[in-house]
This record gives C-alpha cells, sequence and structure tokens, in this order.
C-alpha cells in the first residue's frame, strides 16, 4: 500500500496544528534535520525530505500526532535510532518523521516477576546492563544492541546472536502500549508468560515495521544470567565444513546460546589474520549450569573437521574470541555500502544455501560477504558496492534478487530478522502467496484504514 503525498494544504495545516499542540522544541523543520531523518542504515535514498520531524518524549504527544496526521492524510514514518537494514524509516518528499528516541525510560524492572517496562526509546544494551544489576538479562542479543532501539526490534521481530536458545524478539515480548492511526491507544498482552485470552496482538505487532501502529512501551521477559558460560571457536578449510559441524553440535543434542558462522572473506575484513588462519570460523557458546560439559562436547565434536578448536570459559577472553562477528558489519562498511541481506533457509540447507550464494556471486562479479546465524539456518550475505554510486549497479540487485529466489526454493524466507522495509517489498508476494498476501492487506487496513502508518513498506 501506497499514500500520494498530502496536498500544501494539509502539510501547513498538521504543521500549524503540531506546532499549536506540541511543545516547540519537539517539532522540527530545519533542513539539516530533516536531511538526518530521512534514511536509515541501510543507506536508502528516497526522494526528496520529510515534511518535519517529532521528537515524541510521551504516549500523549503521539496520540497527538497521529490524530492530526490522519485527519489530514499525511503519511507518518515512525523511527527509534535509525539502525535499520531495510529502508524501514526511509521517509520522503511529504512524509512526517515521528521520532521515538526520546521516549528512553526503564519504567519498571521487576526481579520477581523477572520482566521490565520500557518505552520504545530505550537502548537494546542499556536495557540488558539495567537487568544485569539484579542478576537479569534481556536474553535478545542483536549485533547493533549498543545503538539499537527496543521499539527497533520489535518493530523488526530483531533476532541476534542469543536467538538460538533464547528465540528472537518476538519471544520475549508479553505486552505493548501502542497507538492506531487514528490516535487511539490499545493495550495487547499481559504481565503473565502464559495468556491465550483472544487473538495474539502482541505477536501481531511485533515484526510489522510500524505499519499497523506505534509502540509506546513494551512488557518483556527477563532471564536469569547464567551461572557459567563457555566459548568455543573453530577454524574450518571451508564454509561447508563449518556448516556441516554445525549440524553435528545438533545431532549430539547440545543447543547452544550462540552459534555464529563468518567465511573467509569476512574475516580478512576484520582482520587479515584472521583471514589467514583458515576459510570459515565457527563460534559456538554454551550456557547455563552444564556450560563445561556441553562445551567440552561441543570441541569434541568440532575436532573432526575443524583446523584448530579454542575454548574458553574465561569473560575478557570469550569477548576476544566473539570481537570477529561483533566488529564483521562495522568492517565490511569500511569496504563500501553495504546491502545487507538476511535470508533464512532449513538448517540443513545452509551448506548448500552458501555454495549457490558463492555462485551468484562469480556469476554477476559482485563481492558477496557471508555471516550466518548457524543454529538457526539465518544467513547474511552482503553485498558490498562502492559507496560513491548514487544507487546500487544493477548486477547488485540482480544478484540480490538470485539471492532471494534461491532462498524460497530452498524452503526458507526472504527476511529472518532485518524486516521487509522497502529493499524487499517486491519479492513478498512471492513468498506469500496471493491470499496470504490479500489478507495480510485486509489487516493492514483494519489497523490503519487510510493507509498513513509507514506507507510503501512490508506489504
Amino acid at each position: 500500500m501506497t499514500t500520494a503525498p498530502p496536498t500544501t494544504t494539509a502539510a501547513a495545516r498538521l504543521l500549524g496544528l503540531l506546532a499549536r499542540d506540541l511543545p516547540p522544541d519537539q517539532l522540527a523543520t530545519d533542513p539539516r534535520t530533516l536531511a538526518a531523518h530521512a534514511s536509515d542504515r541501510s543507506g536508502t535514498r528516497p526522494d526528496g525530505v520529510p515534511l518535519a520531524v517529532v521528537h515524541a518524549r510521551r504516549t500523549e504527544d503521539v496520540t497527538v500526532t497521529l490524530r492530526h496526521a490522519d485527519a489530514l492524510r499525511v503519511p507518518v514514518v515512525p523511527r527509534g535510532a535509525g539502525t535499520g537494514l531495510s529502508g524501514g524509516a526511509s521517509a520522503g518528499e511529504g512524509v512526517l518523521v515521528l521520532n521515538l528516541s526520546g521516549m528512553n525510560r526503564i519504567l519498571e524492572l521487576s526481579v520477581d516477576d523477572q520482566l521490565a517496562v520500557v518505552e520504545p526509546g530505550v537502548i537494546t544494551a542499556e536495557l540488558d546492563r539495567a537487568a544485569g544489576e539484579h542478576g537479569l538479562r534481556y536474553a535478545p542479543d542483536p549485533a547493533s544492541a549498543a545503538i539499537s532501539t527496543i521499539g527497533g526490534n520489535i518493530a523488526t521481530n530483531a533476532g541476534g546472536l542469543r536467538c538460538a536458545k533464547y528465540g528472537v524478539t518476538r519471544d520475549s515480548v508479553l505486552g505493548l502500549e501502542a497507538v492506531l492511526a487514528d490516535g487511539t491507544v490499545v493495550t495487547t498482552g499481559r504481565r503473565t508468560v502464559k495468556g491465550v485470552t483472544g487473538y495474539d496482538l502482541t505477536a501481531l505487532l511485533t515484526g510489522s515495521e510500524g505499519t499497523l501502529a506505534v509502540i509506546t512501551s513494551a512488557t518483556l521477559r527477563l532471564r536469569p544470567v547464567p551461572v557459567a558460560t563457555a566459548t568455543i571457536a573453530a577454524y574450518f578449510d571451508s564454509f561447508e565444513a563449518a556448516a556441516e559441524a554445525s549440524y553435528a553440535i545438533g545431532r549430539a543434542g547440545v543447543v547452544p546460546a550462540l552459534a555464529e558462522l563468518l567465511d573467509g572473506p569476512v574475516l580478512h575484513a576484520v582482520d587479515p589474520t584472521l583471514g589467514a588462519r583458515g576459510a570459515a570460523l565457527l563460534l559456538v557458546q554454551c550456557d547455563g549450569a552444564g556450560a563445561s560439559a556441553e562445551a567440552e562436547q561441543v570441541a569434541r565434536v568440532l575436532a573432526a573437521t575443524a583446523t584448530t578448536v579454542e575454548t574458553t570459559a574465561d569473560p575478557v577472553e570469550a569477548e576476544a574470541l566473539l570481537a570477529a562477528r561483533r566488529l564483521a558489519l562495522p568492517a565490511l562498511e569500511r569496504l563500501g555500502r553495504p546491502l545487507i541481506e538476511d535470508i533464512a533457509v532449513p538448517r540443513s540447507r545452509l551448506a548448500e544455501a552458501v555454495r549457490e550464494i558463492r555462485a551468484v556471486s562469480a556469476r554477476h562479479d559482485v563481492p558477496v560477504y557471508t555471516l550466518a546465524h548457524a543454529a538457526d539456518g539465518n544467513l547474511h550475505p552482503i553485498i558490498v558496492v562502492d559507496p560513491a554510486l548514487d544507487r546500487l549497479p544493477d548486477a547488485a540487485w540482480e544478484a540480490a534478487g538470485e539471492i532471494f529466489a534461491l532462498a524460497l526454493r530452498l524452503g526458507g524466507t526472504l527476511t529472518g530478522e532485518h524486516g521487509v522495509g522497502v529493499l524487499k517489498r517486491q519479492w513478498v508476494a512471492d513468498e506469500l502467496g496471493p491470499t496470504a498476501h490479500a489478507l495480510q492487506r485486509r489487516l493492514k487496513d483494519a489497523f490503519d484504514p487510510h493507509g498513513i502508518l509507514n506507507p510503501g513498506k512490508t506489504l
């Protein structure tokens, strides 16, 4: 669904109403602010710049903004830290940006109930640190945890390194407060881990990319910090061998907290000395009371095919081993403009997917760097192009299209955790099929009849 830009009269009327109803410092129209809010980390470059930016500080700011925008049919793009990788927060000509990063309070942290209530602008790592002071943690651990917001994580149903054992963001969201397109405030879910009354609107809104409602607070599940952690790093002669080894971990009955796989080009981009150690690196972490025993079992499994295996229970050494994974994207960003994909395939077809991605790269003469959450089959094939280009080359788009088609052919999905945004929208119907696609459009209409919320995204 797309929405036509507002008329000049509607735009002027909206700005007048917002200037009247919001504090002066919460409405921005200066060119520098508008340009800074036009795109996100995906590098998507929309036509033009937004109409204005509202810096929300409380739920009432959101309700006022949406009520006026809906009445005047002005499109609204909700935004957090702008760390999204699919263009979900891109905002072009005539669009009002609703910046929620200023709603950044942890409203409650209950040790007894093991939950937190937070506003959408809370940085993911800051919630984890606050929970850690009470022996708890927020389990979802996206690579962007230090800069991404909880609201953005919920909008895309973000995954992360620990999702192998603890699930994605949706598995930690118990309830939400959200504002519908017309300014109506709704609450979903509950404070209990169990609950099946009515339809699961919490799960529906999680991953909806700001197209159904704007989240203004979330009740999140926390978990105890594991009593022990052990980390294993293993190098292999090929990505396929590392992928096969990751299957063997599951067949051995071990459920690791994380299992991350990096190919040789990624290792070389992070540090040439790492690239010299092997064609792939598999990082595995076990946690809980049985972490040491599980790690020993994993090390034995990996030793059968790995060139080297290192194991540590020391937290500092563990972070050093995991540094290659956390530094991967910044390293690739230094090489050029990355087009970051996140297809997912059945775990048993991970090696096959990587072989075909390598063939796509060679066929189109486009460099592709591959990371993977090996435990759940989520691949990040990253195409890097010249940042000086004003648009992605045709070869890059053709390669991306073949990678998406590959994911679907192998029984997978276009996106495991980054969302559809604008970058993958043209392939959505291929995955959903006509009936389910039409049903999802009807859901969008029910939540947002005038189509003002993040139009042109997701569906």
